[in-house]
């Protein structure tokens, strides 16, 4: 059903259940707003989008007023005008006054909409006591100084993630968003997985910043620095200089980072590729034990790994499910053990000086990289993490021309990889390379799905099912004849646990599971531009899949650069030394 109503003079005409802030934006009519974000419920509190509706005694909040049939609304009156712009100044007289020094200073929402506002001065005095910086964790920053008290971060913490880490506190003037006890976040439930900072329109949240001590690496003669750049940099990194979502700008990201002053110039696609190579052997090896050794003790299905924020979820939620996880080292974390072995080996170089960088889509890399776990090298497998933010922040601090650069190739061994790697980027993606890879390796053929995609798993349906039926096996994997593989994609926490329950309940009949953290796969993760919106996410997965299609190589086994590390350096997949560098385990932090 639809209903037609009247928007500051224009007809429109819209579903049953439309807001007016939806309806208005459907006409040209932009009605301004601070606690509203796509994708999570809105809570009316900001109340900057208030708007006339005849026949209403007060002015209403239009992000949470549903349209009626013959609704006549007026978006610019003098009293809606008077108030959203108190809203905003109330809002300011508790803001701290800093902007020139602030994270978010000229990408700030509440900063542009004074700015729309002609706002120039506030009429009330700044009466705020100030609360302590959480720097607790090694990923995000809370300044509280600065919240306007929107609840985005609340939403996206509760309803997307299902974590329910941040919630408001208190009542009234005496509200803040906090953590259930108001404990520090490194005490807290969080994954770290910065949906938060993404969704944050103010400094409130924001990545622990990484650019100073890159620099000072890349300043210091006696180390030679390395970057890794993961798949779904390439996709978004040129919306930092004005480019739309989607715009694949993988050379000249590639020329950035050698003016910048890296060493060399490699990419987290080639460690995406070999984590394919690991991963399939893994689930072949539990296949085998499971149906022809019939051991009982076999885990699965098998979950994929390379999502820190999925692995963190999983420990502090789900532990019973540990043995179920790949012991893959994510990506990243292959890369740099790799880089301080295979690489220092073969250049000759002293590993305690390689410094490995990493630029990632995601906050919660920044922990995965410090976790124990991570130094099998003999030293941190990674030093730091950049997101794709403060990669654009680090360029434009360089002073290049970003749009103006050619376009440049990774450096290899480490920089070549295949498509299979590119769509890495996104839900969907590892299993559908997982399955490109094991299914050749078992039947000696391609993946008969056409194009090598597998529709079913693509898209961002948030839970998301396949099956494949192994036909014409070769000798060596003959028991996997007529076996029909059952896999499933979940992405967002709050669909993780979905399928974690079904699993745990014994309702889950599948024998792989991909789970990315992040809505949408790491196109969408917390460290990367904003806004992400699910057509900014659309934009950069079609982006993904050009990328892939036009690969000469399109599958991870194919990859010479990965058949030359096993040659020359790990041996077997899966094998002793591989298992060493590759492989590693996680712990129970439910308590």
């Amino acid at each position: 059903m639809a209903v037609t109503l009247t928007i500051d003079r224009q007809k429109v005409t819209v579903p049953v259940g439309t807001t007016v802030l939806d309806a208005a934006r459907q006409v040209g009519v932009v009605i301004p707003t601070l606690c509203h974000f796509p994708g999570v419920s809105s809570p009316g509190s900001c109340r900057v989008c208030l708007v006339e509706i005849q026949g209403a005694r007060t002015l209403q909040p239009a992000c949470v007023t549903a349209v009626s049939e013959g609704m006549v609304v007026r978006t610019s009156t003098k009293s809606a005008r008077d108030a959203r712009r108190l809203s905003v100044e109330l809002m300011l007289a508790n803001h701290p006054w800093d902007c020139n020094a602030c994270v978010r200073n000229g990408q700030c929402e509440l900063q542009d909409l004074a700015q729309e506002m002609g706002i120039t001065e506030v009429r009330f005095p700044y009466t705020r006591e100030e609360i302590p910086v959480d720097r607790s964790t090694p990923a995000l920053v809370r300044d509280m100084n600065k919240c306007i008290l929107c609840r985005r971060c609340v939403a996206v913490c509760q309803e997307i993630q299902g974590v329910g880490t941040l919630a408001p506190r208190a009542r009234g003037f005496e509200t803040v968003i906090g953590t259930g006890s108001g404990e520090e976040l490194a005490e807290a439930v969080c994954v770290q997985c910065g949906q938060c900072a993404a969704v944050c329109p103010v400094g409130a949240i924001y990545e622990k910043d990484s650019i100073e001590p890159v620099w000072a690496a890349l300043d210091d003669p006696t180390k030679h620095v390395v970057v890794q750049t993961a798949p779904a940099i390439r996709a978004a990194l040129g919306e930092c200089f004005g480019c739309e979502p989607g715009t694949v700008v993988t050379g000249k990201m590639v020329a950035a980072l050698r003016r910048v002053g890296f060493d060399r110039v490699f990419d987290t696609n080639f460690s995406a590729d070999l984590t394919i190579i690991e991963e399939g052997t893994e689930l072949l090896s539990r296949l085998k034990k499971a149906l022809v050794d019939k051991d009982p003790g076999v885990a699965l299905p098998m979950f994929t790994s390379c999502s820190p924020g999925w692995i963190n979820y999983m420990e502090q939620f789900y532990p019973e499910l540990i043995r179920n996880i790949s012991t893959c080292k994510s990506p990243q974390q292959m890369f740099g053990a790799l880089a301080k072995t295979y690489y220092a080996q073969r250049e000759g170089l002293d590993p305690k000086n390689i410094v490995v960088v990493s630029v990632m889509p995601c906050t919660a890399k920044k922990f995965e990289c410090l976790r124990d776990e991570m130094n099998d090298s003999g030293y941190q497998d990674v030093d730091y993490v950049l997101t794709t933010r403060e990669l654009g922040q680090l360029i434009k601090e360089a002073g290049i021309d970003f749009l103006s650069l050619p376009d440049e190739e990774q450096d290899t061994p480490m920089g070549m990889s295949t498509g299979a790697a590119d769509i890495f980027a996104n839900t969907g993606g590892v299993m559908e390379a997982a399955l490109r890879t094991v299914y050749e390796i078992v039947t000696g053929r391609e993946l008969p799905t056409g194009n090598l995609h597998v529709v079913p798993i693509q898209g961002l349906d948030g839970l998301k099912e396949a099956s494949l039926t192994f036909t014409g096996c070769v000798p060596e994997w003959s028991f996997l004849e007529g076996v029909t593989a059952r896999v499933a994609v979940a992405h967002g926490l709050s669909n993780a646990h979905k399928v974690c329950q079904m699993v745990v309940d014994g309702k889950a009949q599948y024998h792989f599971i991909e789970v990315m953290c992040c809505p949408g796969g790491c196109i969408g993760g917390g460290g990367q531009p904003r806004p992400t919106t699910d057509e900014v996410r659309k934009a950069r997965i079609r982006a993904v899949y050009r990328e892939d299609e036009g690969r000469p190589m399109r599958k991870s086994h194919v990859n010479p650069a990965i058949t030359q590390v096993y040659k020359e350096f790990l041996g077997e997949p899966n094998g002793h030394k591989a298992h060493e560098l590759l492989h590693t385990h996680y712990q129970d932090r439910k308590a």
